[in-house]
């Protein structure tokens, strides 16, 4: 099995339980009816990525569907988490991409976005041949990337949330939900 399409989505969820709030994330999300598998880290090529609305209409409660999940969860009060998947898309369409999953504690919804970002196109990247110096920043390694002509696009969806005082358990996740 191929998938075909694939959307993303993300959520938060808070509890007492550190389960229940990793529920109440993926019904944020909208993916709590599906029994969930994750997997690694390949776009398929030619996968188109649609939108969330789309992708739901496609699946069925109880269904097993394929995922690249990313969560993080603490109950350590006003404590920044995050959970982001990153995507980087060649320009060949009959080439395999990738997606990247990145959790953290202490970046913004932005810095862990843009992280997980770089991760898919530094794997993308390497697969192609296109050479960069790791240590350069990512706005610079985007630069390398577009100028060579072989990675079309990158994208990443990310959830960020702050620990109340009340120490409940929060939980965020971000995924790539992969259709059939």
């Amino acid at each position: 099995m191929i998938p075909s399409r694939l959307f993303l989505t993300s959520g938060v969820g808070v509890h007492r339980e550190k389960l229940q709030s990793f529920e109440l994330a993926l019904r944020d999300a909208g993916i709590e009816r599906y029994n969930l598998v994750r997997v690694s880290s390949i776009l398929p090529p030619g996968c188109k990525i649609i939108s969330r609305a789309a992708g739901s209409k496609l699946l069925s409660p109880g269904e097993v569907v394929f995922c690249v999940l990313s969560q993080n969860a603490s109950n350590e009060r006003n404590r920044l988490i995050a959970a982001s998947i990153g995507v980087a898309i060649p320009k060949d369409k009959g080439q395999y991409g990738y997606l990247s999953e990145h959790h953290s504690f202490g970046q913004t919804e932005n810095v862990a976005g843009n992280y997980a970002e770089d991760l898919a196109a530094s794997m993308l990247a390497s697969t192609l041949g296109i050479e960069y110096d790791e240590d350069i920043c990512y706005d610079e390694k985007r630069e390398i990337w577009r100028l060579s002509g072989k990675i079309v696009k990158t994208r990443n969806i990310t959830k960020s949330a702050v620990v109340g005082k009340d120490g409940r358990w929060t939980t965020v996740v971000a995924a790539a939900v992969m259709i059939p």
